[in-house]
């Protein structure tokens, strides 16, 4: 195995090994490989983890506070607008300022500022309150947009054949920190208040710090001359950015008005809440690894997951209310039912977006390595962001004008219109590349009947 300092040849799983060593170790980590899956996996649990604990009370207790539902919206969308800001820093400077290094200071200041978002409940209610809630929010933003872009491109790196498989695999710690933390934040704060949720998380976030820094390898690389307007300037990157706003406005509205709209309509209690939001978490995670494997195995049929995974998860905002013109009665199994398809249906669009971006940065002159990989990390975990800001965002302003029901269903045209969109693209590729290989076949004929005189 190679030095993490010589990262030229690195040892892989599914083709790529160098041949010499193809035949010894296919089908199984090399260490470095394990390192890097390790340190990936930890920062998409605790993430995700501190991402969900907020979904079943935080809301209640800054309504206590002050906070109207479209200030909380706002709490949770300016994480996005943060992490937007700093993603698109980060992957232009990744290389400059060292993956390593990103990531280990990432995972340390939100382990702290995790902690400090405990304390909260101490602050006066009101606007210091709020604005408090944003300082931190804000600082966390940050911390997270470093480490998952230097993660992405650490795994890219180490991982160039398996992309998609293996983010497809570590969505199954994503999926799992979403699962975990709602009930486990809500069964905490139900059994000790506020603090606790916040405060044991951050702690464990920090105790990973010295785990990365010893065992996460070191990948150098030279600074890359394109740019994030080059890339996204690209027509089918910017139609994936497209669906990737869609998607994830999507999960993001549920945030600040789900677990309101479960506690007025169904009436049940904060820890119970929690449960409501494993039916979305669990089925993405367990959906998400299969849709990277076949996304790596059958790259054709990415287009397929990306334009169906929308349109499906249009479908299922339409019915979480569902909207009143359906004339359907709203009960709490159809809601549980939509969210686990809506689940499966958001690992099925997810999954590809990145390789498809990946593979179209290379196809137009992008060179092969870290630089690329950060570029298109940043840019994804921007257009994430941008979608996760305007979901929460716009979505509690909307549940307090117009209702959860219609305004899940406005949500869900955005789905709709990406899904359309992602697949007019793929129909018209299709149809130039068919016009081209019919006109490449006559020009082939006519030079072949031309010749055919002399050679006579």
């Amino acid at each position: 195995m190679d030095a993490a300092g010589e990262p030229e040849a690195p040892s892989s799983p599914g083709g790529d090994d160098p041949p010499e060593s193809a035949g010894k170790t296919p089908n199984w980590l090399s260490r470095e490989q394990l390192f890097v899956v390790i340190s990936a996996a930890s920062i998409n649990l605790c993430s995700m983890m501190y991402y969900s604990i907020l979904g079943p009370f935080f809301p209640k207790e800054a309504e206590k506070k002050g906070a109207s539902n479209t200030v909380i919206g706002m709490i949770f969308g300016c994480y996005s607008l943060f992490v937007l800001l700093a993603s698109l820093v980060f992957g232009k400077y990744l290389v400059r300022i060292g993956a390593k290094f990103m990531f280990v200071a990432g995972v340390f200041v939100s382990g702290g500022v995790t902690v400090l978002f405990g304390v909260l409940d101490q602050v006066p209610e009101g606007l210091i309150f709020i604005a408090m809630c944003f300082l931190v929010r804000v600082a966390d933003a940050i911390s997270f947009a470093a480490a998952i872009t230097a993660s992405v491109s650490i795994l890219t790196k180490t991982f160039p054949n398996n992309v998609a498989t293996v983010l497809g695999s570590l969505e199954t710690f994503s999926g799992l920190g979403l699962v975990l933390g709602p009930p486990i934040g809500g069964f905490l704060y139900q059994s000790f208040g506020y603090e606790v949720p916040f405060i044991l998380l951050g702690c464990i976030i920090l105790l990973t710090v010295p785990l990365n820094m010893c065992i996460l390898p070191n990948y150098e690389s030279d600074p890359s001359e394109h740019s994030f307007w080059k890339l996204i300037t690209l027509p089918k990157v910017a139609l994936i950015a497209f669906v990737i706003n869609s998607l994830s406005s999507c999960l993001g509205f549920l945030d600040p008005t789900l677990s309101l709209f479960v506690l007025e309509k169904f009436h049940l209690p904060a820890g119970y809440v929690g449960l409501v939001f494993l039916g979305l978490a669990l089925s993405y995670a367990i959906s998400s690894p299969l849709f990277g494997l076949l996304s790596d195995k059958m790259p054709h049929l990415r287009k397929w997951f990306l334009v169906f995974g929308n349109l499906i998860t249009a479908g299922c905002y339409m019915l979480l209310g569902p909207v009143p013109v359906l004339h359907i009665k709203s009960q709490l199994w159809l809601l549980v039912l939509m969210l686990v398809v809506n689940g499966i249906s958001s690992g099925m669009s997810v999954i590809p977006t990145f390789p498809e971006i990946l593979s179209c940065a290379y196809e137009n002159g992008f060179e092969e390595g870290l630089s690329t990989s950060a570029l298109v990390s940043g840019l994804f975990n921007a257009m994430w962001s941008v979608g996760a800001f305007i979901g929460p965002t716009l979505g509690g302003f909307l549940y307090d004008k117009i209702g959860f029901e219609w305004a899940a269903a406005i949500q869900g045209l955005w789905a709709l219109t990406s899904g359309l969109a992602m697949g007019s693209f793929y129909l018209l590729e299709y149809s130039r590349r068919r016009r081209s290989k019919i006109q490449k076949n006559l020009g082939t004929e006519e030079e072949q009947t031309a010749l055919l005189p002399d050679e006579i």
